[in-house]
């Protein structure tokens, strides 16, 4: 059977960072493996970050966003009938930072992929600088993401703060937010993974992948279908890149745009490369890629689209500029 893992997290946690090391170590052993990305739309930032990856060992797919619940199921479902047909030694999910946790484990157990596939490890990626209270909504999806993780694995560490107080933060946030949803899971120092990630040997890889998963119950908040159920386009965008911090900090921030969980995309730089975007309220994060679609997709609720528009108008350069 093929073993599937599943790489969860909330927005702009570092899922696709901590992936392509991930399966870095798998290709590293010879194996023959699968990356399924789900994205919100039709255009997946993140799939760039994994593009070096692509090889005869390496096979990179993705679900588009959209559609309800049921039609994003039957979407996963027919990748998976897929991939399961081609005999992969192990296939790595990641799903967008808005995600149900039934929707991976209800698939799997239906036919004929419960004879295909065999659940590996679920890893939730934290991001060790998130802010000490979340909205409600990114609460719930902290704590039932991190539910049935075999593994929490740290990401973005600040070097100013020691291990033991990091560990002791994020574990009252984390075991706070399962209370919350009256899950009976508590997490512990040894359930976590803390150590910078560049520095993650063979053997702490070996271990994560045989983490496993935990099946625990707690009481639904929010319907995810609700809480993604806004996203906008703004394509063929040109920012001069000394402005860019200033315009996502402004999006953002300014509550007449409707809350916003997150800003990711990429961006023309003038020596003909890309800025990868991933601004959540926390932190503006913009990484050079070699290569990428000029776009800024805006994720959140009751988003006010024609007032971001008329921001990115004001700075943008390109004529062919246009708002989805």
């Amino acid at each position: 059977m093929t073993k599937i893992d599943l790489i969860t997290g909330i927005l702009g946690s570092g899922k696709t960072t901590f992936l392509h090391s991930y399966a870095k170590y798998f290709l590293s052993q010879g194996q023959k493996i699968a990356i399924l990305e789900n994205d919100f739309g039709a255009v997946n930032i993140d799939m760039m970050m994994l593009q070096d990856l692509k090889s005869e060992n390496c096979q990179l797919e993705m679900i588009a966003g959209g559609g309800d619940k049921d039609c994003h199921k039957r979407r996963f479902k027919t990748q998976l009938i897929s991939l399961g047909m081609q005999h992969f030694d192990r296939v790595l999910v990641e799903p967008s930072g808005i995600f149900d946790m039934d929707e991976f484990f209800d698939t799997l157990y239906e036919s004929p992929l419960d004879r295909w596939f065999q659940i590996g490890s679920v890893l939730t990626i934290i991001d060790s600088e998130m802010k000490a209270l979340l909205s409600s909504q990114m609460e719930y999806l902290l704590a039932s993401e991190a539910a049935c993780a075999g593994k929490l694995i740290l990401s973005k560490r600040n070097p100013a703060e020691s291990e033991s107080q990091i560990t002791d933060r994020i574990l009252k946030h984390v075991n706070r937010a399962l209370t919350g949803i009256q899950c009976p899971r508590q997490f512990t120092e040894k359930d976590m993974i803390i150590k910078p990630w560049e520095k993650l040997t063979e053997e702490d890889f070996k271990n994560l992948s045989a983490s496993g998963y935990r099946s625990e119950r707690y009481v639904k908040q929010f319907d995810t279908d609700k809480v993604e159920s806004e996203v906008h386009y703004f394509m063929h965008i040109a920012i001069p890149e000394e402005q860019i911090a200033e315009l996502l900090e402004t999006i953002l921030n300014d509550s007449q745009n409707g809350t916003i969980f997150r800003i990711k995309g990429a961006l023309p730089k003038a020596d003909g490369k890309v800025l990868k975007i991933n601004a959540v309220h926390e932190k503006i994060e913009m990484t050079p890629v070699p290569a990428g679609q000029a776009v800024l997709i805006i994720i959140g609720e009751k988003i006010n689209y024609q007032r971001i528009d008329a921001f990115l108008r004001k700075y943008n350069t390109n004529p062919e500029y246009v708002s989805i």
